[in-house]
């Protein structure tokens, strides 16, 4: 097991402005499209599954490492959460995809990473330890392809990489699409992209936390969370995986999992959902502004996919009149 290390770094493109700037034209004009089909609603995660309040406890006796930002000192926040698809159009949700799991922690108060102050912590986490390409930028062009439908995002796959790179590309998409997903009470969930815990460099995850099994549940995926909800409530642990070195755990390569037996692993929380229905949370989350830079200065966000997500959550946000 390798050490926590504070020698991580961040490459900046020559380009990069002019590159963000692209990034806020593909998404304004997705969003637009999509907004114009199904009503005004978010870019990408526009169909929202379940939303919930509950409680973030932040754990006493933490490491050093891990005691900064939020997880300087133990106390409970009320928290609010949204599931989603992460898809830009509002499909079955038998169909396969990315699934959502967006945390909003309130009642704290500190420099936000935008500047000023904050009083919430934003973590935006998918059930995915990857990302589907290789760099913000080959993402990037695959939406600006796919904007007008799936079958203009594969073609484009195949033009941009050839026959023998199309098709890799198209299955490692696929593989992520399809994988078989359990259900928001039993899967683990990732921001796949790091952030900075003071000094150090981390990715945040939850792992359920003795949630009860699926049997005899609906095979819905809001189904379900909604039938355990209204019978009980559910916990998950927050984890911080912390960055040791470049080729480990890279800051840039989201494409890349950090793998879990050579980096250090803290649980720093705990999200509790109490039994509750769920439809007094579903409009606070479907307006509520849940962006991986709503947070802390000590958790700012690290690297380009981060930086791209900057520009993109700031039009998507503009777009719907958040």
């Amino acid at each position: 097991m390798k050490q926590p290390s504070t020698q991580w770094q961040e490459r900046i493109a020559p380009d990069e402005a002019a590159f963000l700037a692209r990034v806020a034209t593909v998404i304004d004009e997705l969003q637009r499209q999509k907004s114009a089909r199904f009503g005004a609603g978010r870019a990408l995660h526009r169909k929202q599954l379940l939303a919930a309040v509950g409680t973030l406890e932040v754990l006493d006796g933490l490491p050093d490492h891990a005691r900064h930002g939020l997880f300087a000192r133990p106390g409970r926040h009320r928290a609010l959460v949204r599931l989603s698809s992460g898809a830009p159009d509002r499909q079955p949700n038998r169909l396969p995809d990315i699934r959502g799991f967006a945390l909003k922690v309130l009642d704290i108060q500190g420099e936000g990473a935008l500047g000023g102050a904050t009083d919430h912590q934003d973590f935006l986490m998918i059930n995915q330890d990857r990302a589907p390409a290789n760099s913000m930028r080959e993402f990037v062009d695959f939406i600006e392809a796919a904007t007008p439908g799936p079958l203009a995002g594969i073609a484009h796959l195949f033009k941009a990489h050839g026959p023998f790179g199309g098709l890799g590309r198209l299955r490692l998409l696929l593989s992520i699409l399809g994988r078989k997903f359990r259900g928001f009470a039993a899967e683990r969930f990732d921001t796949v992209v790091p952030v900075q815990c003071g000094p150090y460099a981390v990715r945040v995850r939850l792992k359920p936390a003795g949630n009860p099994p699926p049997q005899g549940r609906s095979k819905d995926i809001a189904q379900d969370m909604r039938e355990r909800l209204a019978t009980g409530p559910l916990h998950w642990d927050l984890e911080l995986q912390f960055f040791v070195d470049e080729a480990t755990t890279p800051i840039e390569d989201a494409s890349k999992p950090w793998p879990d037996a050579e980096t250090p692993i803290v649980t720093v929380a705990r999200l509790t959902l109490p039994q509750q229905g769920v439809e007094a949370a579903a409009a606070e989350a479907e307006a509520a502004k849940f962006d991986p830079w709503g947070g802390l200065a000590a958790h700012r966000p690290l690297g380009e996919v981060m930086r791209a997500r900057k520009a993109a959550y700031q039009v998507s946000q503009k777009g719907r009149g958040a």
